[in-house]
């Protein structure tokens, strides 16, 4: 949490001397110009949660916990308005696909616990975004020839933003007797809508994206950037793992089934009592209560869309 208020703060401070800044360009309107944008982004993401993490147990927050080899593909498309130099609104539709494996890891109970899933996100989000550093935009001397020293009208900036999305998820499980991928919200895998068990989760969730974002304008028409989001998310679910076992498997799997049962206790069997209810009859911890995270490193292709030129028409004094 400090480091999401030292964001906060910096974004703050930021939004308020760029609203008053310059922003690199040489004509005071000059950045009406610019005013529209469409992006077009694509890169990797990575999940942060129960089954994320290395050698050690997973978190849902620190970037340096991160398993590589679960990279996945990220895509985003959406639409940029400056609403002053250095103060852009950005909305965005984003997919992205996640995953986790517990066999990557070395740590014990979580390689026992044997865990897997992929999701498919599907993100609607909108943000605000206050530009810094920015480089000088146009030419010099606001004419397009003097002499050598003509500016070909490229600039670089990077950008602070948060923001708020929705998004949808879907989990998945590999069948380990079949190979294939199976849904596993229909499975209640911690015993949701069983006595003593958790609500049933909802695959619909809201994020918070902040990050940073580097880019640099070409010309009057086009740009490219590259861009880190990080997502807060208001779910644990993500993963499907979340809290504890069901302790009741003979009610579990005459409710469920066999199917859902294997997916719910997939376990090794390394560890003796892994999955064996406490002694007050609670379950055994299958995950925890910190909400999953996920983000994304992304390249971008922006296209604008400057106002028309008006053609004046020379009236005759005849």
């Amino acid at each position: 949490m400090y480091y999401i208020r030292l964001f906060i703060i910096i974004y703050f401070s930021l939004i308020f001397d760029g609203l008053y800044a310059q922003g690199g360009f040489t004509r005071p309107n000059d950045w009406k110009k610019y005013r529209k944008e469409v992006t077009f982004q694509a890169g990797i993401s990575e999940f942060l949660g129960d089954l994320g993490g290395l050698n050690k147990i997973g978190t849902d927050f620190s970037p340096v916990d991160l398993e590589f080899t679960l990279t996945r593909p990220a895509i985003s498309l959406g639409y940029r308005y400056k609403l002053a130099k250095n103060f852009n609104i950005h909305s965005s539709f984003n997919y992205l696909l996640v995953a986790g494996d517990d066999k990557l890891t070395k740590e014990k109970f979580r390689s026992n616990r044997n865990l897997n899933f992929k999701s498919n996100i599907f993100e609607l989000a909108v943000r605000a975004e206050v530009a810094f550093f920015t480089s000088q935009v146009g030419h010099r001397y606001g004419i397009k020839k003097t002499l050598k020293r003509r500016q070909k009208g490229k600039s670089n900036e990077f950008i602070l933003f948060a923001g708020v999305g929705g998004f949808w998820y879907n989990p998945k499980g590999k069948n380990p007797a079949t190979g294939q991928w199976e849904k596993l919200y229909p499975m209640h895998t911690e015993g949701q809508g069983l006595p003593g068990g958790p609500k049933q989760y909802k695959r619909i969730s809201i994020s918070i994206p902040v990050g940073i974002a580097w880019r640099m304008t070409l010309n009057k028409l086009w740009c490219i950037g590259l861009e880190y989001s990080f997502r807060k998310t208001f779910t644990d679910y993500i993963d499907d793992v979340s809290t504890t076992y069901y302790p009741d498997k003979v009610l579990f799997e005459d409710t469920y089934g066999t199917k859902a049962l294997a997916f719910s206790y997939p376990n090794l069997g390394n560890i003796p009592y892994a999955t064996a209810p406490n002694g007050d009859g609670t379950g055994a911890q299958r995950g925890d209560k910190e909400k999953d995270s996920y983000m994304s490193l992304q390249f971008t292709v922006g296209r604008f869309f400057p106002p028309k030129r008006r053609k004046t028409k020379l009236r005759s004094k005849f």
